[in-house]
């Protein structure tokens, strides 16, 4: 494999690590605690200020105005419409629900891949997809951890076209990430995104009374804002630099696997076969999607060009 495809996987590993620890966190802070439009504008005011500071300190890339458009409705895309209908779906409906319906994320990308991007739906590839898939609702159906929340078909349908939104963003988008650093990019997207939510964020945000957050809170937002937010989202771009967006969307199943993990290690839950199972086929289904045939590779062997295969 490649050094930079390498790089690429290792980096969407960890960002869906991050971002796994935090779906629990996230939970437990709303709607209890903070409105889902408090908790979102944190998240995207956090990483406007911290890609902000950033790149005073890194080379600074000149973005034609027709890529700062870009840049806005890929923030629309990847922010806008994915993070403040995430939470508020997710406070809406119970957690089992919604990692039901995010399950969703990689077989969504497939189909707007195979429609926008003209990337072949092989039979490798869905198999891998279904592979990830069953990996994830194992842990899905064998959470013994205590829910908060009910089930709820309109906040089911609010995650949905939040995970939609999102699958768009890593289809349409990859030629204009390969294009700038992480840092550029997530500078523009994350400025946008603030200004773009602030007229739904406004007034739940005057609402919120921050001197009666305990210090517990406050940790709980900083580890969203530091690490699900500033270090989850400078790692997406080096992996969608290099790699196809279904398989990008496959490193959605380590979250799951990651959420329950951190469950055994607090006491609310115990590690099992289930456990064992789940990681065994996420990973396979990982691995399947990569060594499916992109449109390259076809259109290559159309030509009589040996390509090797893998992401």
């Amino acid at each position: 494999m490649e050094k930079k495809k390498l790089t690429g996987h290792i980096a969407l590993f960890s960002a869906n690590l991050i971002f796994g620890l935090n779906n629990p966190i996230s939970r437990t802070l709303m709607p209890e605690i903070l409105s889902p439009y408090t908790l979102t504008f944190f998240r995207l005011s956090g990483g406007m200020l911290l890609f902000g500071i950033l790149s005073l300190f890194v080379k600074t890339e000149k973005v034609p105005a027709k890529d700062i458009l870009l840049l806005f409705f890929a923030s629309l895309f990847a922010l806008t419409l994915n993070q403040l209908p995430f939470f508020v779906g997710l406070s809406m409906t119970s957690p089992i629900d919604a990692s039901i319906v995010v399950t969703m994320l990689p077989i969504m990308t497939m189909l707007l891949a195979a429609i926008f991007i003209k990337e072949p739906i092989t039979l490798m590839k869905a198999v891998g997809v279904l592979v990830g898939a069953s990996g994830a609702l194992i842990i899905v159906f064998n959470n013994n951890a205590v829910h908060v929340g009910k089930s709820n078909l309109v906040g089911n349908i609010v995650v949905f076209g939040a995970v939609s939104a999102f699958a768009v963003y890593l289809t349409l988008f990859k030629n204009l990430i390969s294009r700038y650093s992480s840092v550029t990019i997530m500078k523009w997207m994350f400025l946008f995104g603030t200004l773009v939510c602030l007229p739904f964020c406004y007034h739940p945000l005057t609402q919120t009374d921050f001197s009666a957050l305990s210090s517990g809170t406050w940790w709980r937002i900083s580890y969203m804002v530091l690490m699900a937010t500033f270090m989850g989202y400078l790692l997406i771009p080096i992996g969608q630099k290099v790699l196809r967006p279904t398989t990008l969307s496959m490193y959605n199943y380590v979250q799951p696997i990651v959420a329950s993990l951190l469950a055994v290690f607090i006491g609310i839950d115990t590690f099992g076969y289930e456990q064992a199972l789940a990681g065994i086929l996420v990973f396979s289904g990982v691995y399947i999607v990569t060594q499916s045939k992109s449109k390259a590779q076809m259109d290559a062997e159309k030509a009589g060009i040996k390509i090797e295969p893998g992401d």
